[in-house]
Order: structure tokens, then sequence, then C-alpha cells
């Protein structure tokens, strides 16, 4: 039973696109930037997580490409989280 009728898909995808939004949110409040740049990529990862899990309900055939896409997915965003966060700070304090 997959499709795009697939409670549980739609449920996975939903909750990621509503994770994708609640970590984009704070972006507007005022907090420091690395508190922003922390629940921005956890709320992206986790999001893309749950979109992903979400697609493999529908298409279980394609599990190989999606694994490779969640492995890329959390090592490229820690990656870039750490980048941004280290040159956002001033030179002098490190």
């Amino acid at each position: 039973m997959h499709g795009w009728f697939h409670p549980l898909s739609l449920i996975l995808i939903s909750l990621g696109l509503l994770m994708w939004f609640w970590g984009t949110w704070p972006l507007l409040q005022q907090r420091s930037l690395l508190v922003k740049l922390h629940r921005l990529s956890v709320a992206d990862t986790l999001g893309s997580a749950l979109m992903l899990a979400g697609l493999w309900l529908q298409r279980a055939d394609l599990w190989p490409l999606l694994l490779l896409a969640l492995i890329g997915l959390m090592l490229w965003n820690t990656i870039f989280g750490y980048v941004l966060a280290s040159t956002s700070q001033n030179p002098r304090s490190r």
C-alpha cells in the first residue's frame, strides 16, 4: 500500500514542512545569530528527514537513493552549519 494517499506518508511530509516553517520563524526574532542558525539547521534537517521518510513510504523501491539523500543531507547540514557558525564569530574572539 503506497502512493500519494498513504495517510502516514502524508503525515510525515506535512510534519516535515511544518518543521521547515517552525525553523524559519525564529529568523525574524531578536536573538543571537548562533541561536537562529542552530534552530534553523535542526529544523531543516529533521523536516527534510521526515519528508524523505514520507517519500520512502510512497516509493520503497527507491530506498537506496533515499538513504543516500538522507546521509548526504545530515552530513551537509552539519558541516554547513559548523562553517557558518565559525565564520560568523569575530576573528579576535577565536
